[in-house]
Parts: C-alpha cells; structure tokens; sequence
C-alpha cells in the first residue's frame, strides 16, 4: 500500500515514473500496449510513402522521402527501446504485431496512389500526429516522454514538408491541383480516426487520463486537429470533404460531420484496403533481416566472452 500511494503521489505530483520505480501492473500492461502500438504504427507508417522513393518526380523529393522514411525506422527504434525499459521483448512484440496479437495505427491502411499522397500524408496524417503526440511529451513514464521529444521534433518537420510539397502542386497545372484534392478527400476522414473511437466507446482512456499516461481524450484531440486544419485548408486552397464544418461561435470550435465508425472499426480488425498488405512486407522484412540480427547477436556474445 505504501508503494501504491507513493506511485499515485508521484502522478498527481506531475513527476514522471521511472523504470527502476515500483509500479501497478496495470500501468505497466497498458504503457507496453500503447507504446508497442505507436512503434509498430512508425514501422509500418514507412511503406505507403516508402513506395514512392523510386518514382518521386526529383532528386530533392527524393532526398526529402528518403529522409523521412529514415526518421520514421529511428522512431519505431526509439519506442521499441522504451518498452524494454518496462520489461517487453521486441522480437516478442514484432510476433505479436505479425500474428494480428497487436494492432497500429489504423492510417496506414490505406493506399497511396499518387504522390499528392506523400505531400497529403506529411500534412493531414503527421498533422494529426502531432495533436495526438506533443502531449505525450509529458505523459508520465519517463523514457517514453523523452523519447518523443525528439519524435514530436522530426514529426513537426515532416508535417512542413507535406504542406510545402502541396503549396507547390498547388500553384502548378490544373491536373496536379485536381490530384492534390484527390488525395485530400481520401485521406480526410482516415486522418480524424486517428485518434481513436470517440470517448464514450473507448474503454482504454480514462484510467489513461488517471494515470496521466494520456492528457486529452481522443475527442479532444480531434477537435484539436479540425481546428487547425480547417485554416490551414483554406490557405492552401482547397475542399475539405466535409459540408458540415463550421465555425460555431458559441462552442468556439469548428463543428464537422459524422466520422463512418464502421469503416473504422473494419479496418482495425484487419479488414482495410491494405491490411494483408502490410503485414506481409512487414513479415517478409523482419524473416528477411533474422541474419543480422542473429549475426549481432553473436558479435556481442563474442565481444561479453572476450572482456
């Protein structure tokens, strides 16, 4: 009792929990739940904008892709190491992920199909990561909120790239301004999903909120985003899909539509576009790289043997 109650003034404090301090198993079950969900999502966040490395339309797009493809892997990495601070075992975790155990963001199950997607994605998808993420900053675990300091850093420059690459497509030909719209229509709603099913559904968010693992509610943070987003749009010249948002003087929040709760559910049960998709490459990378890893392994067992 007396280590629960030093845990719960820790929390109430603002303070952050350390691994090496004493904590309820359920805190620790949900932390691994959460942060293997986030890896996993950056991992596999690197196919739909991977596919287009080898036909962006310019050696800087090029530079600029492969970049940020890079910084996605190093975010998977970072949050990985962040659940072996509480325990998990990453290849354990990747299993889990492979065999439908665990889940990723629901975003990356949809297609990118022309490369007003990659600059859409930067903008609506990291957009909403970044609602979602900056607070996570100062969640309550300690590895995991520094870990995304560095994550909401690189997360802020990909989301500027995207809305660079659009304001360009943008003052271009009549096709490339009709594909950037495109690419906003599909890729609207999937991105205010993000945030997870709305609160009266979500059976994981308030004891969050009690351990201040999370600081908003998903409906919250979705507010957050069409807010910023709705401006946003009308700078860069296009439609949101959406005929009911509004400014609504009174709430002081922009009112929108109703999110299709079904498709959302579909695809996190792994009925989406490219649900098989993705978990086939990601299984075909990681039954494709156990050589090096088996291979560092030995290196670092041989370097143990010989200190």
């Amino acid at each position: 009792m007396d280590l629960e109650r030093e845990f719960e003034r820790v929390v109430a404090a603002d303070h952050r929990i350390e691994p090496r301090d004493w904590m309820p198993d359920g805190y620790r079950k949900t932390l691994i739940r959460q942060i293997a969900q986030h890896a996993h999502s950056e991992i596999i966040g690197m196919q739909p904008e991977g596919n287009w490395i080898s036909r962006a339309p310019s050696l800087r797009r090029k530079a600029i892709l492969l970049a940020k493809v890079q910084d996605e892997a190093g975010h998977g990495l970072y949050l990985y190491a962040a659940t072996e601070t509480l325990g998990a075992d990453r290849e354990d975790l990747t299993t889990k992920l492979i065999e439908g155990r665990q889940k990723y963001s629901s975003i990356f199950n949809y297609p990118t199909l022309t490369f007003a997607d990659v600059g859409v994605i930067g903008w609506l998808v990291d957009g909403a990561a970044i609602c979602n993420q900056v607070p996570l900053c100062r969640t309550s675990y300690g590895p995991y909120a520094r870990a995304m300091i560095r994550v909401c850093k690189e997360e802020s420059f990909h989301q500027r790239q995207g809305y660079e690459l659009l304001m360009t497509m943008m003052r271009g030909t009549d096709a490339q301004k009709a594909m950037v719209q495109d690419a906003v229509n599909r890729w609207w709603w999937p991105s205010l999903m993000m945030f997870g099913p709305p609160d009266a559904e979500s059976s994981n968010t308030e004891q969050s909120m009690v351990w201040r693992i999370k600081r908003h509610t998903n409906d919250e943070l979705r507010q957050r985003f069409v807010d910023m987003s709705v401006p946003q749009a009308e700078k860069l010249g296009v439609t949101l899909p959406d005929p009911k948002i509004a400014w609504n003087a009174e709430r002081g929040h922009h009112d929108f539509g109703d999110i299709d709760w079904d498709e959302f559910w579909q695809v996190v049960k792994g009925d989406g576009p490219c649900n098989a998709e993705r978990i086939e490459n990601r299984r075909k990378a990681h039954e494709d790289g156990a050589w090096v890893r088996e291979a560092a392994a030995a290196y670092a067992a041989k370097k143990e043997r010989v200190a």
